[in-house]
Parts: C-alpha cells; structure tokens; sequence
C-alpha cells in the first residue's frame, strides 16, 4: 500500500488526508500544534467559546461531498443551518442595512436605504453570476498549471468568454460606475477583503464573491465553526489516517528530484507521496531549504492580515446578528493606510461575529461572545503593540457611538490574535491569511501550483496556494491534489 503523509491538519490538509485516504493509501498527518484545524480553530476564554479564525461558512456542499465520498451520511457528523439574514451592515449615519439571503428582500432592502435602485443591484447580481459561470470551472475546481485543463471543453468555452470577467479595471472602480451611493459601493467592495485583496486595486473579477454568498447562501454549524473540523477529523480517523500533534516536520526528504518521505522529531518517516499544507513560504523557506525555492512565487505581495480582539460582554444586543459589519466612513483611506503605509486607520471597519446569537453555549445567560476583527497589513516590523493599543481605543469608540453603549465598561475578559501571533500559530508568512493577495489582473496564474515541476510527487493545498484562501477554496485545493494523484500528474 503507498503511503501518504500530510503536513499540516489545516482544513486543506484534513481533506487532502481523506480523499487520498479513500484512494487506498495509507495516510499519516504530522501537526505542529497540540490540535487540528490551523486557523480554523477555537478558543476557550473564562466561560465563553469562541471560533479563533474563519466565521463565514459558505458552500457546505464542499465539505458534504467528503462524507458522501466516503458512503456516509453527512448529517450524521455534520449539521448547519441557513441563515435567513446573512449580515447586518452599520453606518455613521445610522443607515443599517440587512443583507438578507431572500435575493428579493434583499435587493429591496439596498434600494430602501440607499439612493441606488433595486434594478442596479438585481443587475450586478446577475453579472457576479455571470463571472462565476465563466470562471469556477477553470479558476477554482482545476490546476491552472496543467495543459490538460486548457484542452477541457468546459475551459475552452470559458476562456471564449473571458473578456466579460471585467477583468481590465478594479473592483471599485467597477462598482463606482454601477451604484451611486458610497453606501452601496462599501457594500460591495466589502467583498475584496474575502480573500485579503483591496477593493482599490484587486480586479473586478472578484465581484464573483457576493454571488457565492448571495446565491449559494451563509450557513451557521451546529456546534459553530470548528465543528467543520471535529467532523472531519473524526472521518479521516475513521478511514485509517492517523494524526500526530505536537509532531512538527522539520525536513521534507528528496532523492534524485523525487519525494522519500520526511523528518519528525530528528526521525525521518518514509514516504512515496508528500502533501504539505504548511504556507509555501515556510514549506520551502524552513522544510526545503536545500532545495532551489521559487523565488519569485515566495516574494509577490501579501495578503492582508487581522487584528481580533476576543471579548466575553456582559449584555446582549438585540440589534446584533451573528454577522454585523461597522464601516469606516473613508474606505479607500483605510485601505491606503493597510496597503500603502502598512498601518491601521483610526477609523476603521469592524467586524463583528456573535456565534452565541446561534449557539447560546457558546457563552453565559445574557451575555455574548464578540469577535472583534479589523484588517490590518502582513507583519514587516511594525510597532504592533502601539498599533494594537491605538486600534483597540478606536474600536471601542467606534462600536460604543454607533451602538450607544460604552463597550469598555461591557468586556469581562479578553484575548488578542494579531498578526505575529497568526505566523507563529499557523505558520503563515507575514501572518498574512490568504497567502498572496489578488491586487492584479494575473494574481490567480501567479499562485503556486498544488503540485512541484522540479520535485516528484510533492504536493500543496491550503490558502497559500492554488486557488486560493478560505474554506471553500482551502477544499478545493484538495481536490484538485487528488485529481492530480489519480491521474499520475506531478
């Protein structure tokens, strides 16, 4: 029997584990951290829970198809449900906007509070799928670094159509000449941070993100968000892998340009197949470094990063959901501040999540458990503990004004994840949490591949590769690794 062995127990990893796993391998992870998930994780604070990382839970059928992959019954590990308000969105003026998941509703809805007209929003809807028919195909489901997939007939009909991917002018740029409202055009510029980018820069072919969130619809867990993992984790399992924590790979082994296993604990552990979900920088940076490293992949641009404040507060807000987004009344000054001058603007959009409002466990009768994150730029040796301080004092002024409360006196506990916590936790360059960012036209050809060209059967999926960042992507990534196993492609 091969045998595979994956680093990392990222949601990519874990799902790299599972689908090589049903392909008859013998499979094995090695984690550096004492539990799964990467930056999919969870946190303990006093007597409240709280997801550590992603909160957005989009496209369950990506992780459904793992189970029924495997003959099993999704809902007998895994259970979510959908969310009828997706988002609440706040504004200075006290607008609120309710992204409701009725697509009718909520068109409505941007028309009612906004001088742009349903028919504009109906419009941009209607070309974000557009985008997605022409894109998904190519863009997320297949390596692009294969010639087979530019001969595929569904790759051909896309690429036929690629001028209208509205790929030659920014997202904001696109978004300005379609709404008038600074309201409207925040709202969906909004989108660009999904995968670290800036609105400002990033092609607006990224406005195939709200149709992704719009038509397939925001999900909540059973258990909340690190219940995605704990499922899947207990399927692996149940397929033979084993797992391994606190098990950090030192080495990745190469012979003759071919794979031959790894380095734990100063032992090497043999193996015919590699798959690492460890950021490519650090894959090669600190597990091939005797290897030659790509050295123009490893220095493109960052994404973006985050600053999360984790506050149990000691009263509930009835005007809260479980997502609620406070903007910043000058965006493009904000993202100047991320992009240009690598700091935090003093005003600056606050995300909020309440996975409480939906799991009462999650924290104490009549309190909640806040999620507290603003995007800020990748680690290049800023002063963080000033920046912190100085961002902390403006969340709370911000969050107090709108919602009429004075915050402070609310928080009875608190934790901070910043973006040197975020590399030194999940190994992720920069403490960046897409990897690279898309602030251009060919930022999707410029990722690194799932796949070596220099060394036989190594493989990479998570966020910081191919085809993207987030946990739908992160899934796909895996796939698309077990594709290229099945067809003897490396």
């Amino acid at each position: 029997m091969a045998k595979a062995i994956v680093i990392g127990a990222g949601i990519g990893g874990i799902a790299a584990a599972i689908r090589l796993a049903l392909q008859g391998m013998q499979v094995e992870v090695f984690e550096a951290n004492a539990q799964p998930g990467g930056k999919l994780s969870e946190l303990l604070l006093k007597d409240f829970r709280f997801d550590a990382g992603p909160s957005l839970f989009t496209m369950p059928f990506y992780v459904d198809e793992l189970f029924t992959l495997a003959g099993k019954n999704p809902r007998e590990y895994f259970n979510y449900q959908k969310l009828e308000r997706i988002c609440n969105y706040f504004y200075e003026d006290e607008t609120a906007i309710t992204a409701w998941a009725d697509r009718d509703r909520f068109t409505s809805e941007i028309a009612a509070k906004t001088i742009d007209s349903k028919e504009a929003v109906e419009a941009f809807l209607q070309k974000s799928e557009e985008i997605y028919n022409i894109t998904h195909h190519v863009f997320l489901e297949r390596s692009l670094h294969k010639l087979s997939t530019y001969l595929n007939t569904k790759t051909l009909h896309s690429l036929l159509k690629v001028g209208k991917i509205d790929s030659l002018r920014s997202m904001n740029a696109a978004n300005a000449s379609r709404f008038r409202d600074s309201k409207t055009q925040r709202f969906f510029n909004r989108y660009a941070t999904y995968n670290g980018s800036n609105p400002y820069q990033a092609p607006a072919t990224l406005n195939v993100i709200p149709h992704l969130e719009q038509h397939f619809g925001a999900y909540f867990p059973e258990g909340g968000m690190y219940a995605i993992v704990q499922s899947l984790v207990r399927l692996a399992t149940e397929l033979g892998v084993q797992f391994n924590y606190n098990s950090p790979v030192e080495r990745i082994l190469v012979d003759k340009r071919s794979v031959r296993g790894v380095v734990v604990d100063g032992r090497e552990r043999k193996a015919d197949l590699v798959v690492s979900n460890m950021d490519v920088w650090f894959t090669y940076k600190k597990l091939l470094n005797h290897e030659v490293a790509p050295a123009k992949v490893l220095a493109q641009e960052r994404s973006s990063s985050a600053l999360i404040f984790y506050w149990g507060i000691r009263r509930q807000f009835p005007q809260l959901d479980l997502h609620n987004i406070f903007f910043s009344e000058d965006y493009q000054k904000e993202f100047s501040h991320i992009w240009n001058e690598k700091s935090i603007y003093d005003d600056p959009t606050v995300y909020l999540n309440i996975s409480s409002k939906y799991n009462a466990a999650d924290a104490p009768p009549n309190e909640e458990n806040w999620f507290v994150m603003i995007n800020v730029p990748s680690n290049s040796g800023q002063n963080w503990d000033l920046l912190i301080a100085e961002a902390r004092d403006n969340i709370i002024r911000k969050l107090s004004r709108i919602l009429k409360e004075d915050i402070r006196t609310l928080i009875a506990c608190e934790a901070l994840l910043d973006p040197r916590s975020i590399e030194s936790k999940t190994y992720s360059y920069q403490g960046s949490l897409y990897g690279t960012s898309s602030n251009s036209r060919f930022a999707a050809f410029f990722r690194h591949p799932n796949f070596s060209s220099k060394i036989a059967n190594l493989y990479f999926v998570g966020g910081s590769v191919h085809p993207g960042g987030g946990i739908p992507l992160a899934l796909l990534s895996a796939r698309i690794v077990s594709q290229l196993v099945a067809d003897g492609k490396n």
